[in-house]
């Protein structure tokens, strides 16, 4: 596998993870009890921590991307094994 490969599917795992990691820990408003500022949305986050999601978003990106490039390499899980209505031999016919 390319170097720039390898990069283009961290980028897609490091996304993905972000849309996991932003919801977890939010707290609104309503949730907290704390005054809100004239203007403000009534769904704005009181606690949002970049830095916390940034690293929790690394952190699980990295984890998946490796699963998945020790997957690739060793052939752990295949598509014959996740084939359960035999597309391949009807695509080979």
């Amino acid at each position: 596998m390319d170097w720039t490969s390898i990069l283009a599917i961290y980028v897609l795992f490091w996304v993905i993870s972000a849309f996991i990691v932003l919801p977890i820990g939010i707290r609104s408003h309503a949730e907290t009890g704390a005054d809100m500022v004239k203007g403000q949305a009534d769904g704005a986050p009181v606690n949002f921590k970049p830095g916390r999601v940034l690293m929790f978003t690394t952190l699980l990106a990295t984890l998946a991307f490796l699963l998945f490039y020790f997957n690739y390499t060793n052939q752990w899980i295949t598509v014959e094994d996740i084939d359960f209505f035999d597309s391949i031999e009807r695509l080979e016919k």
